[in-house]
């Protein structure tokens, strides 16, 4: 117990799982929570000492659950055998678990990377800039970028950060933007030593870890704020993953498959905010949380999508962060043309592939001496598609450059793997506690030790009949079982017959059992022959990992090829199976889709889906001349926010490489897809929905640019409706002509698509002419009802159809008719006669006979003529004394109360 709490003294925010013998044990606080947590039995080991234990065999499982609940874990092994052991066996703790230093294939998404990542803010002020670095343990990437808060936000947002480092501070609270950043991710955050995010002691680490004697190969400055998250970084990960190993180093330790941190410029792509990436359900759906349903869903699912684990992370990836280069976009799109084309090279590329298995993870455990047998088995059989993947790309000139990148490695991969599967068997087992990795015929000790195995059975059997003849015992069995080792058993009434030589060894309840010298000198043999070929085998595993984890740039080169390959082949086959189409990608802010699908309802719907088209920017002959912003009316349910959805996925389709469903897509380039979509709140940072509403447009309207896409679905809705209409109409007028009504603005207009029930923006399209165009959503009348056509067409529509789409909805009928009562005595005419009283419901008023007015409540014409508000418009109030003033008031109210 002193030797198990001063582990727990050095690891004091972890869960201790302490070996003892066949388990993992947990005491006091630890037991007690873990118990609660997962059920586990809670016993005492002494008195007033909480104990709970996991077995062995079952870490695994058990790991998974506790980081499942948020625990970080601390697993301390016996690093010395027990039958060696003077006194106290000898442990350590070997790995720490985090949620962001994950690398078992038992603990991680397949589909989805857990990164960790490093903050510090570097400037304060209104617009404080952070720096960042962020990696991936289970691949060994190393990205660093530094950005304002907001964007750096985003940025780590779309990488998956699971885990926060920051520095710790004095009073041990977190730091308000650290805070706002664990808040906005949902993630853990870990206070490491402020001095470990200095720039010198940063570089330090840098140096020693990559064996360096400069960073400016890495795009990085002395300078550089970046550099004290980066060394941050890499200290919490030696700290972590070989904490009883301080002297490992870099190129023998546990990290030795990081790669060199890469700098990268959040704003060089398509910036995706993580408004956008919720709103249009990019990687999950809003209801549930699940990727089904999601854009990333659509190439998932049998007979289609990713057929890797990398290239499922890799088309996440671009999904989240689409390029913004003209010329990498062609690049991707020549490659899927190619496949979509040539059917059968596709087909063999995807054949290949389904032989390639999670080569990048199991890179990473072979770093981190983490590797199973089947890990290895797996390497080899993945490597092995190295041939057969570079001959299906070499024909065709627009994947030539991937099949240039598999010959650059194939030289030093194809052996290993040749060397791997020719020592080891093709169904290998999970660990090598009982052997059974090694083929026979591989190693000449370990068949010498299998021999004296196997002659063993042959000698038992040939011994167990010698008993039989020299005592006449029929019954005479001989066995073993791993808790006796090898006996001699008999019945109870043959064993009073039992000779001298027979010693008594176990007593059952139908039998007893025997040792004799011989069975024991045999037992001593046969268990040193097999501990040796355990040995043995052990020992090759070993030397094939060093041999596998010294060529692991290589194979990281392999995995980031495949991953590629895999993604532009699920695009392809997408494409060929949907029938999408290659858009058209040009440097002018234009934005034209004829017959465009939604590529999610599309999938769902099939030829039941309505297409659409959209064009902005688009003038006589495609050019960048037409209206950039479009109104959309029409009621609810018809398809607007489809719509407007729909046009914002194509366009990051677009720009991820990938075709896109429609007719024809004229695509150009975009910076930033805006959206402000939906009713939210930020309850925990005590900001109602109408305020979120105004923040997120706030930054829309800071930040776009001509280059920009904009999506607004009923802005204004969360507060007054002469409010809400007011900033509505400031806003379209705001991104339609954002200097101002003059001819040629100060910036050009982002392209916007604008959802709304205000008809009165409609009035844009002429007080803006070029700039503002109106569109609809077609619906057909019949009787009393509707019917949705679901096709966007030019103009304004009428009216909402609110109460017909409650009827839907499934409003009671009653309620519906006292609503269109209510809408009767509302309605305000331009003809200026006062609105009606709203009279009282009558119960035995539910006929609803009166006809319901036609058009939309005009929201400019609320107000009618009275001789209190020509009274107040004659009022000087700069002239009035406040006696005067108050005069006046009473005079006006007596006018009111009339």
């Amino acid at each position: 117990m002193q030797q198990y709490y001063r582990f727990k003294r050095q690891h004091p925010d972890c869960v201790l799982l302490f070996r003892i013998g066949d388990f993992y044990e947990m005491f006091d606080d630890d037991a007690v929570a873990v118990s609660k947590a997962i059920g586990l039995t809670l016993t005492q080991r002494t008195e007033g000492v909480p104990m709970a234990g996991v077995p062995y065999h079952q870490l695994e499982n058990y790991l998974r659950k506790l980081i499942g609940h948020g625990f970080r874990v601390a697993v301390c092994e016996q690093i010395q055998d027990a039958a060696e052991a003077k006194g106290i066996v000898e442990r350590g703790v070997t790995r720490v678990l985090t949620p962001g230093t994950l690398v078992d294939e038992s603990l991680l998404e397949a589909d989805a990377s857990s990164r960790l990542a490093a903050v510090a803010f570097v400037e304060s002020g209104d617009r404080p800039r952070g720096a960042a670095a962020v990696v991936d343990l289970a691949s060994g990437e190393f990205i660093v970028f530094d950005a304002e808060y907001e964007p750096l936000l985003d940025e780590l947002s779309r990488r998956g950060v699971t885990e926060v480092l920051y520095a710790a501070t004095a009073t041990g609270q977190v730091p308000d933007r650290v805070q706002g950043v664990l808040s906005v991710l949902g993630v853990a955050g870990t206070g490491r030593p402020a001095w470990q995010f200095r720039g010198a002691e940063g570089r330090e680490a840098l140096l020693e870890q990559f064996a360096v004697g400069t960073l400016a190969g890495f795009g990085l400055g002395d300078d550089d704020h970046a550099i004290g998250p980066a060394g941050a970084v890499l200290r919490y990960l030696r700290d972590t993953q070989a904490p009883g190993d301080p002297g490992s180093t870099p190129r023998t330790g546990p990290l030795r498959h990081l790669r060199p941190p890469r700098r990268e410029d959040p704003a060089t792509g398509l910036v995706i905010d993580s408004t956008t990436l919720r709103a249009l359900e990019v990687v999950r759906t809003l209801r549930d949380g699940d990727a089904a349903g999601s854009l990333l869903g659509v190439f998932s699912g049998p007979g289609g999508g990713c057929v890797t684990p990398m290239g499922k992370r890799l088309l996440r990836d671009w999904l989240c962060r689409p390029l913004s280069d003209g010329s990498a976009i062609a690049h991707r799109q020549r490659a899927v043309a190619t496949m979509v084309e040539d059917r059968r090279t596709a087909g063999t590329l995807r054949e290949s592939l389904g032989g390639v298995q999670d080569v990048t993870r199991i890179a990473a455990r072979l770093a981190l001496d983490r590797a199973t047998p089947r890990d290895l088995v797996a390497l080899a059989k993945s490597l092995g598609q190295v041939q057969s993947l570079s001959e299906s790309l070499a024909g065709a000139p627009a994947l030539i450059g991937f099949a240039e990148r598999l010959e650059a490695v194939a030289d030093q991969i194809a052996p290993l793997a040749a060397s791997i599967a020719a020592a080891c068997v093709d169904s290998p087992p999970h660990h090598l506690r009982e052997g059974g990795l090694i083929r026979d015929g591989f190693d000449a000790d370990l068949d010498e030790s299998r021999g004296l195995q196997r002659d063993g059975a042959a000698w038992l059997a040939t011994y167990q009949k010698t008993l039989v003849e020299a005592h006449s015992l029929s019954g005479i069995k001989v066995g073993f079982n791993k808790v006796f080792g090898y006996y001699i058993e008999l019945t109870k009434s043959q064993a009073r017959s039992a000779p001298p030589s027979f010693t008594r060894k176990q007593t059952l309840t139908n039998a007893e059992r025997f040792i004799t010298p011989e069975l024991k000198d045999f037992e001593e043999k046969a268990t040193r022959a097999e501990a040796r070929a355990i040995a043995r085998e052990q020992a090759i595993f070993a030397r094939l990992c060093a041999e596998s984890a010294s060529s692991i740039p290589a194979i990281g080169a392999f995995a980031d090829a495949c991953a590629e390959i895999d993604v532009l082949q699920c695009f392809a086959e997408k494409a060929a199976r949907r029938s999408w189409v290659r858009p058209e990608i040009v440097d002018e802010p234009v934005l034209s889709i004829t017959q465009g699908r939604h590529p999610v309802l599309d999938e769902l719907l099939g030829t039941n889906f309505v297409p659409n088209d959209v064009g902005l920017g688009i003038g006589e002959g495609d050019t960048a001349a037409g209206p950039r912003l479009a109104l959309i009316t029409g009621p609810n349910m018809a398809g607007k926010s489809t719509f407007i959805r729909q046009t914002a996925l194509l366009a990051l389709l677009a720009h991820t490489g990938s075709f896109v469903p429609a007719q024809r897509a004229l695509v150009g380039l975009a910076d930033r897809i805006f959206t402000r979509v939906g009713a939210d709140d930020a309850l925990h940072a005590g900001q109602s929905t109408f305020m979120v509403e105004m923040t997120e447009t706030a930054r829309i309207l800071h930040h776009a640019t001509e280059r920009s896409i904009v999506i607004l679905d009923e802005i204004g809705r969360g507060t007054s409706t002469l409010d809400g209409l007011a900033l509505a109409w400031a806003i379209a007028e705001t991104l339609a002509a954002p200097g101002g009504r003059e001819p040629r603005s100060r910036r050009g207009a982002p392209r916007t698509l604008f959802a709304t029930h205000y008809h009165e923006l409609t009035g844009l399209e002429e007080q803006l002419q070029g700039r503002v165009m109106n569109l609809h959503v077609s619906v057909r009348e019949w009787g009393e009802s509707i019917v949705f056509l679901h096709r966007i067409l030019p103009g304004r529509t009428s009216q909402s159809y609110g109460i017909h789409v409650a009827k839907l909805a499934g409003i009671p009928s009653d309620t519906v008719r006292r609503a269109r009562e209510v809408l009767e005595s509302l309605a305000v005419h331009h003809s200026g006669s006062e609105p009606g009283h709203i009279p009282p419901r009558r119960p035995e008023d539910v006929t609803g006979t009166r006809p319901v007015p036609n058009g939309q409540l005009s929201l400019f014409t609320e107000y009618v003529p009275h001789p209190a508000i020509d009274a107040l418009r004659e009022i000087k109030i700069d002239t009035l004394t406040p006696l005067q003033a108050f005069d006046a008031l009473r005079q006006l109210k007596g006018m009111t109360d009339g």
